[in-house]
């Protein structure tokens, strides 16, 4: 059932309340009445925006459909209130659909006022208005896709320096031992060709090199400073007794690759007369293994830091699958690790029974970074990081905390507020946790929590469980 809506009605509406007599007697004309039925769908995101909507009595929601879930964004009774195709004004500059969900939660009465007289009336009424509006719509939308695009290369310059960083230590340490084992190389070749210029017939060669694997590359139980002294002494004693030149200065580095008195017994019966130069050759082949397994070691913590980089950036992976949280969170802690500095504890507990979750986990790693990056500005240097997972009800949950100064009262309701930011100028952009909540519910249907006292604050990120349908991907 419609009718129509006088002006004396619309005149007590403070969307119309300053129009004049003609303009109220316009909209009226143009305008219909709708009697809504509770629970009636006024209008649905996503149709055609072809009326403006304004209540008149009774009440109604605005909710928005992310993915899955309708998420409330008001509601009211107040007459006035107006929902619906709000941008007509924009004409044919963008796709003119409705934004929102409009329904009613009691029989209400609505003004439904076509798209085109709505548009036709404020360009009219307010050409100067709308020239303003556009501009400010389209500057808006312009200077957050920048400023957007400005926060991920932020986030992926923060991870190359922290990654370039991190690989520079085991490269490092991998061309220093490799400058040096071929060093190694050649001296154990030659003093084994001295043995072999000494004397020393092809059954002790045979024996010392049969020799060599046998013996322990390194101790089999950690030693404390005064054990490793007291081993060191001990075989000096007991090469210096044996007439082994610079017998204190080979000590050391036989006792760290693993050799005693027990091991150089072993040597000396299979060198006869050519200890000397059998030790030394031993000890330059001990050096020689060592070089071997720093190196070995210096290429699988770059191949450690590569596969984080490669979990943190997902170029291997579907866009959209079932992965473990642990793994997107501790490769985005790999990354970050420079930033930490020494006064900065991390903690992890993670929940072992927390099944894969279905997410786009590129963009996800992006939330990570925003709310650690955040976590290590408040607490300036000093305090402790937590990151925890866990199952609420039929959701993935990731906790991040830190022990910083907390977030004022008066901010929490702005902090996903787009542009705000406490941070000084040229610091912050004030997009960080608005991009992380719109992946979070925007491209997951899940939710972000901020719960923040001195010294305790916990932003948690809610995640389906269940894999949502993803149109238009």
């Amino acid at each position: 059932m419609t009718t129509t809506a006088s002006p004396e009605e619309l005149r007590s509406l403070f969307l119309f309340e300053d129009l004049d007599d003609q303009k109220l007697e316009w909209l009226s004309l143009c305008g219909t009445v709708a009697e809504i039925p509770a629970d009636g769908v006024i209008c649905a995101q996503g149709e055609p925006a072809e009326f403006l909507y304004v209540l008149l009595d009774g009440e109604m929601v605005m909710s928005q459909q992310v993915r899955d879930h309708s998420v409330e964004f008001s509601r009211t009774s107040r007459p006035g209130t107006y929902g619906g195709a709000v941008q007509a004004y924009l004409d044919d500059q963008i796709e003119q659909k409705y934004q929102h969900t409009l329904r009613a939660t009691r029989p209400s009465r609505v003004f439904v006022l076509p798209a085109r007289k709505f548009s036709k009336a404020v360009r009219k009424w307010f050409p100067m208005a709308t020239h303003l509006l556009a501009g400010i719509f389209f500057g808006m939308t312009n200077l957050r896709r920048t400023v957007d695009q400005r926060e991920r290369l932020t986030a992926l310059g923060t991870i190359t320096a922290g990654l370039t960083h991190e690989l520079n230590n085991p490269a490092a340490a991998a061309a220093r031992a490799s400058a040096e084992l071929g060093d190694r190389l050649i001296a154990a070749q030659k003093t084994l060709a001295d043995l072999a210029a000494q004397g020393a017939d092809c059954t002790r060669l045979a024996a010392l090199v049969a020799l060599r694997p046998t013996l322990p590359a390194a101790p089999g139980a950690r030693r404390s400073p005064l054990e490793v002294s007291d081993a060191e002494d001990e075989l000096g004693d007991w090469l210096d007794e044996h007439g082994v030149e610079d017998a204190w200065d080979l000590a050391p580095g036989l006792v760290s690759a693993g050799v005693g008195v027990e091991q150089a017994e072993e040597v000396a019966r299979a060198a006869g007369e050519h200890l000397p130069s059998a030790i030394r050759w031993l000890a330059e082949v001990m050096e020689v293994g060592q070089l071997q397994a720093e190196i070995s070691e210096a290429m699988d913590r770059i191949t450690a830091l590569l596969d984080s980089a490669r979990q943190y950036s997902q170029l291997d992976r579907a866009a959209y699958q079932r992965v473990d949280l642990r793994e997107l969170l501790d490769s985005t802690l790999t990354m970050l690790k420079r930033k930490f500095g020494p006064g900065v504890t991390v903690k992890t507990v993670y929940d072992e029974s927390l099944p894969p979750v279905p997410v786009y986990a590129a963009e996800l790693n992006q939330v990570w970074t925003n709310l650690i990056v955040n976590a290590l500005y408040a607490m300036d240097g000093q305090g402790t990081l937590t990151i925890r997972t866990a199952r609420v009800n039929d959701q993935a949950m990731v906790e991040i905390a830190d022990t910083g100064g907390g977030i004022p009262e008066e901010n929490i309701d702005r902090i996903f507020t787009p542009f705000f930011t406490t941070k000084p100028v040229g610091q912050g952009t004030g997009l960080g946790l608005d991009i992380s909540w719109r992946i979070v519910a925007d491209r997951h249907g899940g939710d972000i929590k901020v719960e923040s006292l001195p010294g305790d604050t916990r932003f948690q990120v809610l995640l389906p469980l269940a894999e949502a349908s993803r149109n238009g991907d």
